[in-house]
């Protein structure tokens, strides 16, 4: 029996960047390919909206106003480590160098697409190290922790990036995921997108705590609270962690502060009004990750004007010719639906 009181050890971490030597570590091209990947992620959403108006079936939960984080942090992965994927929008699969053609294709359910139409939304390619979006609420954050532990025993030094949104740290799944992490000191950083709703709930109406981060302490791993629309600074953040998971120190929870600028998925058009304030949604698009990273690199005259708008220009034309890929395309044969199915 002991007196007093328990003492908990602190392990959420302040994160204190030097912004201009964070700057030079990342590099103008890795800046630049990060802005690259946030504005292609950024014209694909929209594209698939287009689509979507014009009568076309596809599955979507748009990541407009969420685009640094997964991009941001596949730019600091490897290419042979792994990512676990979420529901919420393509960013990962575009950082993680997927193609818009093929992705596209895919969620119209044709044989040009990643998984041969036969996987829609639930993307999956293991030539980039993407391994299947789950399509149960959080399974695949347990999941992250096993395939961390297969690297760590194979010594591999490969890290796996799991991203969720703050509707799956309320499942189990995530607390038997963190924890069986952290026993093993799986090198798996565990990416948490906060976007403030669940669905159409409010984060104080379905959490026990005012941050997700804080749930790190109850299973002895680091957590950091980043600005999810700081495309910089999750990057450092994201450095940090995936170099710590390689050199042993076990997982992280990150948890990213971000909004989503549309509703929930195609079927919800709230985008202002109902369960959302139109000063709020306002606010956020105020905070628009692309415009602000697009600034500093004009402040820092590591591109100009011109330079940025070609990227967009060129993102457009992209998604164009992806679009007309994947409507163009045919849909599996009969026969090869039951084709590429294992039983063990």
């Amino acid at each position: 029996m002991h007196d007093g009181l328990v003492k908990v050890a602190p392990t959420l971490q302040q994160c204190v960047v030097d912004r201009n030597e964070d700057i030079g570590r990342a590099g103008r091209d890795a800046l630049i390919g990060i802005y690259r990947g946030m504005v292609r992620s950024r014209c694909l959403d929209e594209k698939i909206e287009e689509l979507l108006e014009q009568g076309f079936s596809i599955t979507q939960h748009s990541a407009v106003g969420q685009e640094a984080t997964p991009i941001a942090t596949c730019a600091a992965l490897s290419a042979s480590d792994y990512v676990m994927p979420y529901h919420r929008g393509w960013a990962w699969a575009i950082g993680r160098g997927m193609q818009p053609g093929p992705i596209l294709a895919e969620l119209m359910g044709k044989a040009t697409g990643y998984c041969k139409g036969k996987g829609g939304p639930h993307l999956a390619s293991f030539e980039h190290g993407v391994l299947g979006r789950s399509g149960i609420q959080g399974a695949h954050i347990s999941i992250a922790a096993g395939v961390g532990l297969s690297a760590k025993m194979r010594g591999s030094g490969q890290v796996v990036a799991c991203f969720f949104g703050n509707g799956a740290s309320n499942t189990g799944s995530f607390h038997e995921g963190l924890n069986l992490a952290a026993v093993w000191r799986a090198p798996v950083v565990f990416v948490c997108e906060n976007n403030l709703y669940a669905l159409y709930s409010t984060l104080e109406e379905t959490t026990s705590v005012s941050q997700i981060a804080y749930r790190a302490a109850g299973y002895g791993m680091t957590g950091y609270i980043v600005d999810g629309n700081d495309a910089i600074l999750v990057h450092h953040v994201a450095r940090k962690a995936i170099e710590d998971a390689r050199a042993g120190a076990g997982p992280t929870l990150i948890e990213a502060m971000t909004y989503r600028w549309s509703g929930h998925t195609a079927l919800d058009r709230q985008h202002y009004g109902g369960y959302r304030p139109k000063d709020e949604v306002d606010e956020w698009k105020r905070r628009c990750p692309i415009k602000r990273l697009g600034g500093e690199l004009t402040e820092l005259r590591l591109a100009t004007e011109d330079e940025l708008e070609g990227i967009w220009t060129a993102a457009r034309e992209e998604m164009a010719a992806a679009a007309q890929l994947a409507i163009e395309s045919p849909y599996p044969a009969p026969q090869d639906y039951s084709r590429d199915i294992y039983a063990v």
